[in-house]
């Protein structure tokens, strides 16, 4: 709801809020304009201010709590929005309010799926969508299915950051999530049809292209791209079409149509150049390097990697300076100009370094001394850090570590195989290899299944140690002269004082010493998990904003409001379902994790991605293409003479010469 249609019924249903409800009022409705008007800011500072004034108006109130959490939202101060829109809920709810309800459940789910919640963002979007239909209102019923698809998809990508897979190559979870994505997005689909909503027919098939990219359907992919660029082609959504256009390339790149994909490309590096945007522009001139070196075009790729090279360097980017300098290099070296290619290699190398990506700088490394050894130069060592990522890998070729394509005089046999027909026998051999892995994967897990329980409970042992009760004084909340914490180091006999029973003078007292003993340390341990019990109970409401004797009003309709139809306080199976759903997280918090060498919640590895670096720059697809002709490229040069490297100049030139 927007405060200005708040304010209408405020004026027409309540004259008599006094002042400090108008103040409210006329605060809110000048923070609504701002916030229209893009300065959310400011808009956050009237909002504030509004609810400091404070209102009688649970409706004013619920509308300023909904544009102050959405303001938050665009301000990326999620932690906030989420506690506004929950105010919002908490209003819509106790007044009864179903379409509000709907609305700040929406607000909420998405809120929590930017914050990586995902199944509590689902429940809050499941909300959404049962009282939508409920209300029969189509418009919202829309929104909350587009909404679970992106909490759907969201968390299918997140779950999918953990490998390096392929689209089409994740595991089951990460399908099952996609697929869900998938029924959503065409149910949102098909009521937008019903409704003639070209607009948001449009987002559905963006995402519906999405979602079946990333499960290696890349036919459905292009199919629903297209309906995406026809309708933003319609509405003259410059950005949108560019996004299209891009998504449509990669998705031709993986069906091995690399020419369509380049006409994409070069539409979305066009657009990209309109809009201004100097970062996409980038983007588009890697992906047109990258579908050249596919096409085995070396010198446009070598000219847009060029390009890539020169916007990352004004903006600063050195993950796109290093990948535009790999790239580079590898071009240079299937060209046979080994002398540039190893200044990029070099380059590559310093980058690396500079980032503390070792991986890179292995890779970095084993090009210059590949290179060096070409050129008859003395080859340099690798580096301890470079050595232990070699070492690491063993004898296995790893597609991890990029080594140049040294010969190119390999290329005419090479040649002779289609593109798709080599993208097709580079999966297999993947496949193969994934295979092997997964089969010794297995028999390491039989192995290890015996000592599983043994490794559990030592790393659960100092968890429960935790949770016993101690019996020193200087931990007892019931005591008011404990021990100053200099004491705690002292022996643990000397810090425990001998339980007496507290009734002893008296006679008629019938109870033995071992019973008065019993009694105490009960007495003694409900102290002392006192403050844990406190601490477990939940906080009653706190709306800002709102007047006094609201608040009571508000209590009290909450606590009729949480009896069942016939007076029973006894929660509904809904009700426990959900909140089995929302305890879960806090249960998986609780587990305790297998030892490692580093934090599995951090990553301490470099980041990969640059503003120039697109999100789906097909890398892995590249060294896939051409590993299976690196090796039979590889010789072994001796030290050649400076004339024997002028000749060999001089065949590659005469090649080029006959392909032209």
């Amino acid at each position: 709801m927007s405060v200005s249609a708040s304010a209408e019924n405020l004026s027409s249903d309540n004259q008599s809020s006094g002042d400090g409800g108008n103040m409210c009022l006329e605060l809110a409705l000048e923070g609504e304009r701002l916030c229209k008007a893009g300065d959310c800011r400011a808009g956050v500072a009237f909002f504030q201010a509004a609810i400091q004034a404070g209102t009688d108006d649970l409706r004013t109130l619920s509308a300023i709590y909904s544009q102050l959490g959405n303001a938050y939202f665009y301000l990326g101060d999620y932690v906030k929005a989420m506690q506004y829109h929950k105010h919002d809920l908490t209003l819509a709810r106790t007044m009864g309010d179903k379409l509000g309800e709907a609305k700040s459940s929406g607000n909420l789910g998405n809120t929590l799926k930017v914050m990586g919640k995902f199944d509590e963002a689902m429940i809050c979007c499941k909300r959404h969508l049962e009282i939508s239909r409920e209300l029969k209102d189509k418009l919202s019923e829309g929104r909350a299915l587009y909404n679970l698809g992106n909490v759907y998809h969201a968390k299918g990508k997140h779950i999918g950051r953990v490998g390096q897979q392929d689209p089409g190559e994740f595991p089951e979870d990460v399908r099952s999530c996609l697929e869900q994505a998938v029924k959503y997005y065409e149910e949102n689909l098909e009521l937008m049809r019903e409704l003639n909503e070209r607009a948001a027919q449009g987002r559905a098939c963006g995402n519906l292209g999405n979602t079946y990219y990333l499960l290696g359907n890349f036919k459905q992919a292009i199919h629903y791209h297209e309906e995406r660029l026809k309708i933003a082609r319609e509405f003259g959504d410059k950005a949108a079409e560019r996004r299209a256009n891009s998504n449509l390339g990669n998705s031709h790149i993986f069906l091995g149509e690399f020419e369509a994909a380049a006409d994409h490309y070069k539409r979305t590096l066009v657009l990209a150049q309109e809009l201004g945007d100097r970062a996409v522009e980038a983007q588009s001139c890697y992906s047109l390097g990258n579908t050249y070196t596919l096409l085995r075009d070396y010198p446009v790729a070598v000219e847009y990697h060029l390009r890539h090279l020169i916007i990352a360097q004004q903006l600063m980017d050195r993950v796109g300076e290093g990948r535009a300098c790999w790239s580079l290099g590898n071009a240079h070296s299937a060209m046979g100009n080994h002398e540039k290619a190893l200044y990029f290699a070099s380059k590559h190398l310093e980058i690396s370094k500079e980032l503390g990506d070792p991986m890179g700088q292995a890779t970095a490394q084993m090009n210059v001394a590949d290179l060096r050894k070409v050129l008859g130069l003395p080859t340099s060592d690798l580096s301890p850090d470079s050595l232990e990522v070699v070492s690491s890998l063993g004898d296995q070729t790893s597609p991890a570590l990029h080594r140049y394509r040294l010969t190119p005089d390999s290329k005419q046999r090479a040649d002779t195989l289609p593109p798709d027909l080599e993208a097709v026998a580079g999966a297999q051999n993947l496949t193969h290899a994934n295979s092997a892995a997964a089969a010794d994967a297995k028999g390491e897990h039989l192995d290890d299944e015996e000592s599983f329980f043994d490794l559990l409970s030592r790393f659960q042992s100092k968890r429960m140690d935790d949770q016993r009760c101690s019996l020193t004084i200087a931990e007892n909340k019931e005591n008011t002269n404990s021990l100053p914490n200099s004491n705690h180091n002292n022996n643990a006999a000397a810090s425990i004082k001998p339980i007496m029973p507290l009734n002893n003078n008296n006679a008629a007292n019938s109870k033995t010493p071992s019973n008065a003993l019993q009694d105490d340390l009960l007495d003694l341990i409900a102290g002392m998990q006192s403050k844990r019990m406190d601490e477990q109970r939940v906080a009653l409401p706190h709306l800002p904003g709102l007047h006094p004797p609201a608040q009571s009003q508000v209590l009290q309709r909450l606590s009729v409001a949480g009896l069942g139809g016939d007076g029973s306080t006894t929660p509904d199976d809904t009700f426990l379902e959900m909140l089995m759903r929302c305890q879960g997280s806090r249960l998986e918090d609780q587990r305790s994790s297998l030892p490692g060498d580093m934090d599995p919640d951090t990553d301490q590895r470099p980041s990969t991605r640059g503003p120039t670096v697109p999100d789906e720059d097909f890398f892995s697809l590249i060294m896939r293409l051409q590993s299976g002709r690196m090796e039979d490229q590889r010789a072994t040069v001796p030290a050649q003479s400076h004339e024997n490297r002028l000749s060999g100049a001089s065949k590659t030139a005469s090649r080029k010469d006959k392909k032209k």
